[in-house]
């Protein structure tokens, strides 16, 4: 008979250890193979249950005999198969032989799996059956200690399946870390929304051979985006973005403007991405142009060779008074877009830059005959002067 011995009892949780002597007044753990565990037929077995629609499905086992008054954790496991090759744990657990699920967990768990097998969103609804059992232990202070486990028969259920999982959409915001910032989340880069383009993103990005990724949120949590991670690798500097280490990385190190485009296939979400020339235009009266006219070589910015250099524009040549007049304007061009639907300006909130995104026409700011705009996409910063 296996030996595990018990010292204390403290706020109902049991610790265990190996004792130099066999005391008689030790209780003693029978072998986990000796261990029974019977998971009754839940009262829903003869219907069909909706578990969309059903706020709880019940489970009740009996009780694993240890030998001795001990506090026991029950969870339950569900499967599309009798012998639970793919069995997911639910988050209901209960210190009590009563296992309440609930029901929209168990209905999302089972669209899921059902996805997994090769199912897809028109297939549902769906009468399928489900399989269920109970796990048991004892419970530590870092979950149940091994050895004590013993899982229960298992039981089925007649489910009509409704297809139980939100909808998939692109998101609302990407980020940019790498190299260039350290790889910190907390110093990221924003994209911006291309005017009109939920889905189409951009940013000046400095991209060396260690690289970049992206994901949709600030943090290293799984969904984050590299080199393989894109489906499509396009636009007029394409052939310069390599695979380094997982990474999206350069053979060519410096300034790309980086345009990610997202949609939504089945249950996933497809990025492309074009690497295009990092080109910043003034545009209009600041350089006399009264044609407003894309592309206009008066108007194109120096690139820095360093990720914390500046962009710099050529001098004004005409003066716009801002406000409600004509104002100095700055934009990159994405492929496909209007000029001002990738448009941005400084000067409006101290010295950060402020893309105009999907909202509306952005303040006018006002420039005078010889200055020009300093800019920094690493820091997101820039100036008149």
């Amino acid at each position: 008979m296996r030996k595990i011995y018990i010292f204390a009892l403290m706020l109902g949780t049991l610790a265990f250890t190996a004792c130099d002597s066999d005391r008689d007044d030790n209780p003693v753990l029978p072998e986990q193979s000796t261990l029974t565990l019977t998971l009754n037929e839940p009262e829903m077995a003869n219907t069909i249950v909706d578990v969309a629609h059903c706020e709880k499905i019940v489970l009740v086992t009996s009780q694993p005999n240890y030998g001795f008054p001990v506090v026991t954790r029950y969870t339950a496991e569900m499967s599309l198969n009798e012998n639970m090759s793919d069995a997911v744990t639910l988050s209901t657990a209960s210190s009590t032989p009563r296992l309440e699920l609930i029901g929209n967990e168990v209905a999302s768990s089972l669209t899921t799996l059902e996805l997994a097998a090769g199912k897809a969103e028109e297939d549902f609804p769906m009468d399928i059956k489900a399989y269920f059992r109970v796990k048991a232990g004892l419970q530590g202070s870092d979950g149940l200690i091994e050895g004590t486990e013993v899982l229960s028969n298992v039981v089925s259920l007649n489910i009509r399946l409704d297809f139980s999982l939100p909808a998939v959409n692109v998101p609302d915001n990407l980020y940019i870390t790498g190299q260039f910032n350290g790889w910190d989340w907390g110093t990221c880069l924003n994209m911006t929304k291309v005017y009109g383009a939920e889905n189409v993103f951009w940013h000046m990005v400095y991209i060396d051979e260690s690289g970049i990724k992206f994901n949709n949120s600030m943090a290293w949590d799984g969904n984050e985006r590299g080199f393989t991670g894109i489906r499509n690798i396009s636009g007029a500097l394409a052939s310069q973005i390599i695979d380094s280490g997982g990474n999206i990385a350069s053979s060519a190190p410096g300034w790309y403007l980086m345009v990610v485009t997202a949609s939504v296939e089945g249950r996933d979400i497809i990025y492309d991405v074009a690497f295009e020339a990092p080109d910043v235009w003034l545009m209009g009266p600041c350089i006399g142009d009264t044609n407003w006219s894309e592309l206009n070589e008066a108007g194109k910015f120096t690139v820095p060779t360093k990720a914390d250099g500046e962009f710099v524009s050529p001098a004004f040549t005409g003066s716009c008074p801002g406000g409600d007049g004509d104002g100095v304007r700055v934009y990159v061009k994405v492929p496909g877009y209007d000029w001002w639907k990738s448009e941005f300006i400084v000067g409006l909130d101290g010295k950060k830059i402020s893309y105009r995104g999907t909202g509306g026409d952005q303040a006018r700011v006002a420039g005078t005959v010889g200055q020009q705009m300093y800019l920094n996409f690493t820091k997101d910063t820039g100036e008149i002067k």
